[in-house]
């Protein structure tokens, strides 16, 4: 169960016209929908004093997002291998796609967060689609949230087309980044798992010896890619490096 404080009739009247306007659909549940868009820095707390933000909605997000997506993938490209499959999915579901989207949309525009902090969420309009994605699983189930993301996001803000042809370079930012300050950098194999007769690989960036972010695929590529992409934009939030 979910507990709000303060004013909030305004807030679930934006929330229910963005739902009803972009994603076309009506919620059962409108405080799935609110905790999806409440950013880790703007925490709120229940009667017994739990902590309620996006991040749990992000976690379940991120598995229902990635199975539409192959699902997709697999009925549009059906002579294609795995290994493009698995790159194209990752391509689609990266944090500077998921941004994109969430800023054409204007889920942005509702995310509760901390403003007065000095700091840049670089990943929290993405993080928020994903929250998003997992409260719509809830509140509505596997097949109405695969047809509302299909026919209204990815038909729609996803030129499939495009991606193809888009060269996958976080690992080349971060490769080129470590050059230039003279650091070392590995991408690490932490383990690799049975998982329904195919290997899933777990991969680490590991910078100067300090381990950053780890990342799980089907692919030792697509992981590394998506452990680069995590470091970047980590390394990003702190302050560390600069948008190139």
């Amino acid at each position: 169960m979910f507990f709000f404080f303060g004013k909030k009739d305004e807030q679930s009247k934006s929330i229910k016209k963005f739902l009803k306007n972009i994603l076309g659909v009506t919620p059962k549940n409108i405080l799935l929908y609110k905790t999806a868009l409440i950013h880790k820095s703007c925490s709120h707390r229940d009667s017994k004093g739990n902590k309620i933000n996006n991040e749990r909605l992000e976690y379940l997000g991120d598995t229902v997002l990635s199975t539409i997506v192959a699902h997709y993938l697999f009925k549009k490209y059906p002579h294609q291998e795995e290994g493009f499959l698995t790159e194209m999915r990752a391509k689609i579901v990266s944090r500077a796609s998921l941004n994109n989207i969430a800023k054409k949309i204007g889920l942005k525009d509702l995310i509760e967060y901390n403003k007065n902090l000095n700091v840049k969420y670089v990943s929290m309009p993405g993080d928020a689609f994903e929250a998003l994605t997992g409260a719509l699983y809830l509140d509505k189930g596997f097949k109405k949230t695969y047809n509302v993301l299909i026919k209204r996001i990815i038909s729609i803000y996803i030129d499939v087309e495009d991606l193809e042809s888009f060269r996958w370079n976080y690992k080349s930012k971060i490769i080129d980044w470590v050059q230039k300050t003279k650091k070392t950098i590995s991408f690490d194999l932490v383990s690799t798992t049975d998982v329904g007769h195919r290997n899933q690989y777990c991969v680490a960036v590991t910078i100067d010896g300090e381990t950053y972010e780890q990342a799980v695929e089907f692919s030792i590529k697509a992981a590394e890619q998506l452990a680069s992409e995590k470091t970047y934009k980590r390394l990003l939030e702190e302050g560390i490096i600069q948008e190139q």
